[in-house]
């Protein structure tokens, strides 16, 4: 029998990462045709294809025509662009770059995902219009790609997200659930950062955003320009931290909070809130509440089997 499969074609890049899973899955549950690629993860499930590599780039987008393209994959931990500057700068501004013009070459709506660090966090809540100055070398590499997207297609959106968490493969995905053995593990005091304001956002929210936007655009083409989704919820690591374990019912007395502004690492903007009114006001966006979303994330991680049971059976 003929598989009926969707008009709407959707090219995710990154679809290995946390946030490209949740995309993929958003997509592909949504009645469009998704192609997810990857790189070292990517098989079975993926198209492998190295972003570096503009000759496979081209054909995939080539052979495949997407409507619309969400370009996730990037380097995206702060430290390591510190370390690695040139290897992070090629992936998220020259292959941004590159994949922008081949996307305008078949007249696909791109959307670049960007950062909340391209703010300095001195005075939130940052609006599309706000001038950027990120702190680190992260901020200003998503930055470049932000303008390197941009001048290689005009049919872009950028939608500028803060710190994820979501259904991870490992705990060290995410810096939100990586808090989770320091939580569970109550038999030692833990040191938790109570300086750097943060608004955690669910990666099913993020690839809703996504779709809505995709979706509309295909009905009005002045969809495109820079967009802001963010949770709602002000949160430091600490505050999280607290929060997880009185979701899973969990001991916080070990946590400590600790008020100063961090000094090893790469520079952390203190307060980079995103303003989201945009967005909501095309009526676009979904917020999952943070202790449901992070319980649902992290139970599969949850040491103590016997609570698993009592709450979910």
């Amino acid at each position: 029998e003929d598989v009926d499969i969707p008009s709407r074609r959707v090219l995710i890049t990154g679809a290995t990462g946390l946030l490209g899973r949740a995309v993929f899955k958003e997509f592909n549950e949504n009645n469009w045709n998704a192609v997810g690629c990857g790189y070292r993860r990517a098989q079975p499930r993926f198209e492998q294809i190295n972003l570096l590599d503009s000759i496979a780039v081209h054909d995939i987008i080539h052979d495949f025509q997407p409507h619309v393209i969400v370009h996730c994959a990037a380097e995206r931990r702060p430290d390591i662009v510190e370390s690695q500057p040139d290897a992070a700068s090629q992936l998220n501004v020259a292959a941004s770059a590159n994949l922008a013009k081949e996307a305008a070459g078949v007249g696909a709506f791109l959307i670049y995902i960007s950062t909340d660090y391209v703010f300095d966090g001195t005075s939130p809540p940052y609006k599309e219009t706000d001038a950027p100055n990120p702190l680190n070398l992260y901020g200003k590499t998503k930055l470049e790609g932000e303008k390197a997207v941009l001048e290689n297609s005009e049919e872009t959106a950028i939608l500028r997200i803060p710190v994820l968490y979501g259904e991870v493969e490992r705990l060290e995905e995410s810096a939100v659930t990586v808090m989770f053995d320091k939580v569970q593990f109550s038999n030692k005091s833990a040191n938790m950062d109570h300086w750097q304001q943060r608004f955690p956002t669910n990666v099913k929210d993020v690839a809703a955003v996504c779709r809505q936007l995709a979706e509309k655009r295909m009905l009005d083409p002045s969809i495109k320009g820079t967009f802001h989704w963010s949770g709602n919820e002000q949160m430091t690591k600490y505050e999280m931290a607290c929060a997880i374990a009185d979701a899973f019912n969990l001991p916080s007395s070990h946590l400590r909070p600790i008020t100063d502004s961090p000094v090893v690492g790469a520079l952390r903007p203190k307060n980079a809130q995103l303003d989201c009114s945009k967005l909501e006001m095309l009526g676009i966006g979904q917020r999952t509440p943070f202790r449901a979303g992070i319980r649902e994330s992290l139970w599969p991680f949850l040491v103590d089997k016997r609570w698993r049971q009592t709450v979910f059976h």
